[in-house]
């Protein structure tokens, strides 16, 4: 490992970027990103054989308290004689076609692409010197990643990448509690070392036991010859890179990786979650949820199409895209950009309903588009009395929005404002845009050029008073959100 270590040592040292918060603070966020606001993420590995419950599976199933545990039993045989890694075999993918897939993506109007490149599992979904566990050595014995970012680059899409490497410290650890196949001894390079003992409080940021330096250079490595070998334009890192024992490795990682990103002429950012760099060093991710008001730094919202999984199952609760479409106009409304996962199934085949879902996404932002794209915050992210609920892991059910409802975003001339729910009858107010008496506090105190609804070929009746602007035009028949243009002089 010295050679390696040493290597990427001599790239910190070359700078600019040193591994301390404060030269690492000097990054920039990849002006492409704050401009593209939507991206897809893939959950896509080893988990989509069984496709039971979600992408927990591999810790879960040996949990002797768990469902899975017995499920698998029953479906696949005692543990030490079908374990996780007899799935390798069975993931065969015989129907994965990138081009495919990208065409699928871009058609939705993403503009990113985000691949899980290594999974809590520990199964490398690409071409890996680190550990033969990987895609290209088993199961489709394809380059999985590599065939992902040529068919995303060849569409325009941006890609990035995930590494969810960090918790595999104690992720297939319950296996040593009884008859498995997951047994000492272990050594770096094993699929499931080093499955040490899972802590009590996962959330603990010095919780023991204490991960060793040799699994944190094996991380520091792994993530290393991801960065040199795919060039992904950002990085994520998934929970548990808070813990104590990343920090140097963290700093390590980040100045290498922006380093690198200097010398190959596109600038790298890494998604980062629960504080695990200090804050201005990357980019703020929120996973399952959002901010309750607009922030002046860019950050990301990580969901997925399913409420109740991250990969494919048989049993997954889906979204509408109406309620997709509006979460993302909530988040763009705040400087956010929205990161949706889909899950395909182990064949390779994205999903009838994904597939449908995606289509009417990109149906409304090939209409929207505009509002969205490119867009920035106004004095204010919206208006009406439904307010997003602040924080991680609360988008479990659908926030219903009133006729009252508008969130804001502005691109050159224009203010979009877009009615959340519209009226039946197609009469909107806009308070924000009223008329004020009080000179001195006006909401708005612009003057208004021209009103129209994209997508619509006639222009809405309009005119301003002390309630507000009012738009008479007709609602969306498809029940998604309108989008109005308002042309200010």
């Amino acid at each position: 490992m010295q050679k390696e270590l040493q290597a990427i040592q001599q790239v910190i040292d070359a700078g600019p970027y040193r591994d301390d918060w404060d030269s690492l603070a000097q990054m920039q966020v990849p002006a492409w990103f704050r401009e593209a606001k939507f991206g897809i993420f893939l959950h896509w590995g080893l988990y989509s054989v069984p496709a039971h419950n979600n992408e927990w599976y591999s810790r879960n199933m040996y949990r002797q308290e768990a469902e899975e545990w017995e499920y698998h039993r029953k479906t696949f045989g005692p543990h030490d004689r079908f374990g996780y890694k007899d799935f390798i075999p069975l993931f065969r993918a015989e129907h994965f076609d990138p081009d495919l897939w990208a065409d699928i993506f871009a058609r939705a109007g993403a503009r990113y692409l985000f691949p899980v490149a290594e999974h809590h599992d520990g199964f490398q979904m690409y071409k890996s010197e680190l550990s033969a566990y990987n895609a290209w050595n088993m199961g489709p014995k394809r380059d999985v990643l590599g065939e992902l970012k040529k068919a995303a680059e060849n569409r325009g899409l941006h890609f990035c990448t995930s590494s969810h490497r960090a918790e595999h410290w104690f992720f297939m650890s319950h296996g040593k509690e009884f008859p498995s196949d997951v047994k000492e001894p272990l050594k770096r390079g094993d699929f499931y070392w080093p499955a040490m003992p899972e802590p009590a409080d996962q959330q603990s940021l010095v919780s023991t036991p204490y991960p060793t330096d040799e699994y944190m250079q094996d991380w520091l490595l792994r993530c290393c010859e991801l960065a040199d070998n795919y060039r992904p334009e950002i990085l994520y890192f998934d929970w548990w890179v808070q813990h104590d024992a990343f920090k140097p490795y963290l700093k390590k990682f980040a100045a290498y990786y922006y380093n690198r990103g200097v010398q190959w002429g596109k600038p790298a950012a890494i998604c980062y979650k629960h504080d695990a760099m200090m804050f201005g060093s990357g980019i703020v991710e929120v996973e399952r949820g959002t901010f309750a008001d607009a922030k002046p730094y860019a950050w990301q919202t990580d969901t997925a199409i399913a409420r109740n999984s991250w990969c494919y199952t048989d049993s997954l609760e889906y979204k509408t895209a109406g309620e997709i479409i509006r979460q993302l106009i909530d988040i763009v409304s705040k400087n956010g950009n929205l990161l949706l996962n889909i899950g395909p199934r182990a064949d390779g085949v994205i999903p009838e309903r994904d597939q449908k879902i995606l289509e009417e996404i990109g149906a409304w932002l090939a209409v929207n588009g505009e509002a969205i794209y490119g867009s920035h915050v106004w004095r204010k992210s919206g208006e009406g009395p439904t307010a997003s609920r602040e924080g991680q892991f609360t988008d479990g059910s659908e926030i219903r929005y009133t006729e009252e409802d508008f969130r804001f975003t502005v691109r050159g001339g224009f203010l979009y404002a877009f009615a959340m729910q519209c009226p039946k009858d197609g009469h909107c107010v806009i308070r924000s845009l009223k008329k004020s008496s009080d000179q001195n506090l006006p909401e708005f105190h612009g003057l208004i050029d021209s009103v129209d609804i994209l997508g619509c070929a006639n222009a809405p009746a309009w005119h301003v008073d002390s309630a507000g602007l009012h738009v008479q035009g007709g609602p969306a028949e498809n029940g998604l959100p309108v989008v109005y243009r308002i042309r200010i002089r």
